[in-house]
């Protein structure tokens, strides 16, 4: 059921997508659907290029027939749509559970539009019910775990099938447990502050909309402005 409701909302999504756009795919199992859809669209004449947030995501991208783009040639992003790990009634977001969360950033920072898309299980009353991924540089890591602990977070190291996740930069995530009371938009701005890390995955209110799966249908919701 809940791949269908990916679905559902991906395909939704393609819906605002025009011939001769820019586009900023972002990466996961959602977007996965969208990617797949696109593939189809542009086999019938649909004429769109885009940059991609990961290397999984641009390899799907090329196994469906999607021009793309080096991020260091585009000079802007019309439509960025990409998945959410959580996001609140205020529209702030937790993404990274895929482990591309600082290009993701990037790519959706520099668009002229974002809409995230999503199953109704990424709809939180309070973003501290998910971890917090954040990107850190290999070298000293052990240090930059004190660090966040110092700040009340219970860090754990990112591994796949036993061994160490890496991400597409070359560096670690750490997946931050904190709890009930944090405020993930202020507690952001002191990770940053942290020699070693990167980025994180708090994501603040960017988006156009929402694109929701849920069992009675798609459900979209337009920030107000």
């Amino acid at each position: 059921m809940t791949e269908e409701l990916k679905k559902a909302a991906a395909l939704k999504a393609a819906e605002e997508i025009r011939s001769g756009m820019m586009l900023g795919l972002g990466t996961g199992s959602t977007v996965y659907y969208l990617v797949q859809h696109l593939g189809d669209l542009a086999a019938a004449g649909l004429q769109i290029h885009a940059t991609a947030t990961s290397r999984a995501t641009e390899d799907l991208a090329r196994q469906n027939g999607i021009p793309l783009v080096d991020i260091a040639k585009v000079r802007e992003i019309d439509l960025a749509i990409d998945g959410v790990d959580a996001i609140d009634p205020a529209y702030q977001a937790v993404k990274g559970g895929g482990g591309a969360l600082f290009r993701e950033k990037v790519i959706a920072t520099r668009a002229k539009r974002v809409i995230w898309i999503m199953d109704e299980r990424k709809l939180m009353p309070h973003l501290s019910h998910v971890p917090l991924p954040v990107e850190t540089a290999p070298f000293g890591y052990h240090f930059t775990e004190k660090k966040i602990k110092d700040l009340g977070f219970i860090p754990e190291l990112r591994t796949r099938d036993g061994e160490i996740f890496i991400t597409d930069n070359g560096n670690y995530i750490l997946d931050l447990a904190g709890n009930a009371d944090m405020d993930y938009r202020i507690m952001a701005h002191k990770l940053k502050e942290i020699t070693g890390i990167l980025e994180t995955g708090f994501f603040s209110p960017i988006c156009e909309k929402i694109i929701v799966g849920t069992k009675n249908g798609v459900i979209v919701k337009t920030k107000e402005r």
